[in-house]
Formats: C-alpha cells, sequence, structure tokens
C-alpha cells in the first residue's frame, strides 16, 4: 500500500509517499480503508521525539476515517464495508496511508449524513474535549468555562460542547480570531496578546471567577489561571500540569483534571478503552444534529502533510486541517 513515511525521529518535514506492506487484522482488531485523517499536533511531536516502540519506517496520524476492509478473529460487531471512525494509538502505526489498524472496540460507526472528512476532525482534538467536560467535570454543577486556545481543534471542539450544554463561556484567542471564536458559540473572547486575561475573566464573572477552566496552551497558562477559578472549581488541562503549590490549602479547594487521551491505549483496561467509542458514537451524534460542527478549515492531499504539519507546529492554525486520501 501507499502511505507517507517516516523514516527515522525528527524527519517528517521530508516524509515522502512510498510502498510498504498492508496491515493484517490480528484477534480482535479491524483494517480500514482510510478515506480521510486528520492532522494534530501530537503528530508533529511525536514524530520529532520518536517512540521506543515504534519500528522504521513509521506512519503518523491518528485520527482515522473510511470503511472497514478485513475483520480478524473474534469481531463480530463489524463487517466489510461499515463507514468508521477511529482515534489510533500512538505506540502503533497510523493512519497517513492507504490502510489503517486498530482494535475492532475503540471504533465508532459514521452516520450516513456526516462525511469521511468530518469524522476524520473529531477523534483526538474532539474528543479530548469531550472527556474533560463530559468524563471530568461536574457539568450540572458548571456555569461559567474559561477555554483558553478558542481557535484551535480542542479549544474549538470545547466552546461548542460547552455552549450546546448551556454554559457561558469565556474564550481567549489572538484578535484576528475573535470573530470566528464567536461564531463557534464564545459570549466572551479576550486578545490574550493585549489584554489583562484576569482582569477580564474578574470583570465578566463580577469579581467571582469561572466554574472551571480548560488550558489547552502551557503549564504556565494553567498557573496562571489558578487565579481565574471560583470555589470549589475545577481546572483540565492538556499541556501540562499547573502548580498546584500556588493554591494554598482549605482556600478555593480547586480541583485537578489531567486529560491524556491517547494513555486510554496504554493502560489495558478495556472499559476505559470502550468509551472511546462511546465517546465517538456521542459526538457523531452531536454533529448529526448540527450542535456541534466538525470546524475543518482545510482539506488537503497526503503529499501535503509535511507542509501542513509546519504550519501546526508554529500554532497558529485555525480549526481542523483534513487530509482527503481520494485528492
Amino acid at each position: 500500500m501507499k502511505a507517507l513515511l517516516l523514516h527515522e525521529p525528527n524527519t517528517w518535514r521530508e516524509m515522502k509517499i512510498e510502498e510498504i506492506e498492508k496491515p493484517v487484522a490480528k484477534r480482535g482488531e479491524v483494517v480500514v480503508k482510510v478515506e480521510a485523517a486528520s492532522l494534530n499536533p501530537v503528530d508533529y511531536k511525536t514524530a520529532t521525539n520518536g517512540n521506543p516502540s515504534w519500528t522504521y519506517p513509521h506512519i503518523v496520524g491518528l485520527d482515522v476515517a473510511g470503511t472497514v476492509e478485513e475483520v480478524g478473529e473474534d469481531v463480530t460487531e463489524w463487517q466489510k464495508g461499515d463507514r468508521v471512525v477511529y482515534h489510533g494509538d500512538f505506540n502503533k502505526k497510523g493512519g497517513y496511508a492507504e490502510y489503517g489498524v486498530t482494535t475492532a472496540h475503540t471504533i465508532s460507526r459514521i452516520p450516513d449524513s456526516i462525511t469521511f472528512v468530518e469524522a476524520a476532525a473529531l477523534p483526538t482534538a474532539g474528543y479530548t474535549a469531550y472527556q474533560a467536560l463530559f468524563r471530568k467535570f461536574p457539568m450540572n454543577a458548571i456555569h461559567t468555562i474559561l477555554i483558553h486556545g478558542g481557535a484551535g481543534g480542542v479549544g474549538g471542539f470545547g466552546i461548542q460542547l460547552a455552549k450546546a450544554a448551556g454554559k457561558t463561556v469565556i474564550s481567549t484567542a489572538s484578535a484576528h480570531n475573535h470573530e470566528y471564536v464567536k461564531s463557534l458559540g464564545a459570549d466572551h473572547v479576550i486578545d490574550y496578546r493585549e489584554e489583562d486575561v484576569k482582569a477580564r475573566v474578574m470583570e465578566i464573572t463580577n469579581g467571582r471567577g469561572v466554574d472551571a477552566v480548560l488550558d489547552t496552551v502551557s503549564r504556565d497558562n494553567a498557573t496562571a489561571s489558578l487565579d481565574m477559578i471560583a470555589y470549589n472549581g475545577h481546572i483540565a488541562h492538556i499541556a501540562g500540569a499547573p502548580d498546584y503549590t500556588k493554591v494554598n490549602p482549605f482556600t478555593k479547594v480547586i480541583s485537578f483534571h489531567e486529560v491524556a487521551l491517547n494513555a486510554i491505549h496504554h493502560n489495558h483496561d478495556e472499559i476505559a478503552e470502550r468509551d472511546l467509542a462511546k465517546m465517538g458514537d456521542e459526538f457523531l451524534q452531536l454533529v448529526q444534529e448540527k450542535k456541534v460542527s466538525a470546524i475543518v478549515e482545510r482539506v488537503i492531499s497526503l503529499s501535503e502533510v509535511p507542509q501542513a504539519l509546519a504550519e501546526l507546529s508554529e500554532r497558529h492554525v485555525r480549526g481542523k486541517i483534513v487530509v482527503d486520501r481520494n485528492k
């Protein structure tokens, strides 16, 4: 099969389409004919550092949508031709290829009204936001939420999910992205480059602070956000834990939540693994009901992935970039 191959760490800018052996479904697995795959920061980050579990040439790409091509032994719930989407394990070969392979119990069925490109945009960024909001936060007790990096993938999905749940959403973004972030549902957008974020948050919340923060930026940003959280509030972080010592015991009693979606694949916990499929099903239903957009900003060919990853690495890409393998 044809695939975009990484021959050694930190050479992802030079990846080219080459031939490699097609994967075979083992017990409990399915081979998927890839129709679309999306790009995420984790792709260039892991491709830069490599992974001890990889054999080279390696294939990156975690988010895959396509049709089931082959089912392994003991797989009874899927058959050839089923339209599916999945979040892959970065320890294994990924989806920037004609075919991908994954565990059968972690995939979700794509409704007919949703395209492969739309479905492929969802897993890494969308499920991360979904896990933070609906697996970590007690959403029934949250009224205001601050989502950093609202123009990005996780932030953009987080805004939509929070708004669909009826919450007041504050977000941060560069000035040129304010209208876009508002279009996703943010009630207030703060220019983190020009404004005092804490002062604006406290102004918006009448000095109380927000009930929850979803930080997608950095450890330092997560730490700075602690001063913006109300009593008994929450923070979920995906880019480094905040400095917990900045909050004295018996004061704000903040709850801290680490979100690391790919870790699901590495704990040998089938209940957690099956929740990937459940989150996918729930997310796809929201897209089907048009409560959430797939925020696809650009569709590219497989050969354009290295350049697009370079743009992602500069951290100013809006929404999602998706590969249409037929383009």
